[in-house]
């Protein structure tokens, strides 16, 4: 009896929560490199995983979680701006590749609209989902106001994102050794493009090259795809 009610308390502490999001991350880690770097090992699909398990089986309100996880992301802030370090020194090698990084990025970020949208009106989804849909390849607050911009569901485009963010980070890598992809500036721009910030983060253990650029590209693409979205969905309408 003592121990749940110890528990009882203890789940409703934000330090309890934050604690528990750190130990299981690095837990995922060391899982991943113990499986040699096995997609389905990818530490942020394990967390999230059993992070949400342990939030089901505790009946714990996603408040109350967020309540200590909110720390976590606010240091995304910091995060984010600490990208520019390793761009700014590869800035002489992002100046030389810079008209291919842009060709790359507007194939890319149509690419990623595309698909996202073509394969969900192949398979009869509704105008809504599919706006929610289209900017799923960037990062959650401009996906989110894109999908509010063009008269999609913003907490779908969010639920898409993260999505398409671990699914990038868990088979990018396979996919990019399939396809032989082996420059290190090329496979960031595609983890950038394709999987914006987790991928980024992804791209981080490849290499500062590669993680270089799919910061980079990762910035670009929710720019282009800001502008770009709006004026697609604009002339298709």
């Amino acid at each position: 009896m003592k121990i749940t009610e110890l528990w009882i308390y203890l789940s409703t502490t934000p330090l309890m929560w934050l604690t528990l999001t750190m130990l299981v991350f690095q837990g995922a880690e060391l899982a991943f490199r113990r499986s040699g770097g096995s997609p389905l090992c990818n530490p942020v699909l394990l967390s999230v995983s059993c992070l949400s398990a342990l939030l089901l089986v505790s009946g714990t309100e996603y408040k109350t979680y967020f309540g200590g996880a909110q720390f976590l992301q606010f240091l995304l802030g910091p995060a984010t701006v600490s990208l520019a370090v390793p761009l700014y020194r590869q800035f002489e090698t992002i100046r030389k590749s810079l008209t291919a990084i842009l060709v790359a990025l507007f194939t890319g970020s149509l690419t990623a609209i595309g698909t996202a949208v073509g394969i969900a009106y192949a398979l009869g989804a509704d105008t809504p989902i599919l706006l929610s849909l289209a900017p799923k390849s960037v990062t959650s607050p401009i996906a989110m106001g894109i999908a509010e911009q063009i008269g999609g569901i913003p907490s779908l485009a969010a639920v898409m994102v993260i999505l398409t963010g671990i699914t990038g980070a868990a088979f990018g890598s396979w996919v990019l050794d399939r396809v032989k992809v082996k420059d290190e500036m090329a496979r960031g721009v595609a983890w950038g493009i394709a999987a914006h910030g987790i991928g980024t983060a992804r791209a981080m253990h490849d290499s500062a090259v590669s993680g270089a650029f799919a910061g980079l590209a990762m910035g670009l693409n929710g720019l282009a795809t800001a502008i770009l979205l709006p004026a697609l969905v604009g002339l298709v309408r």
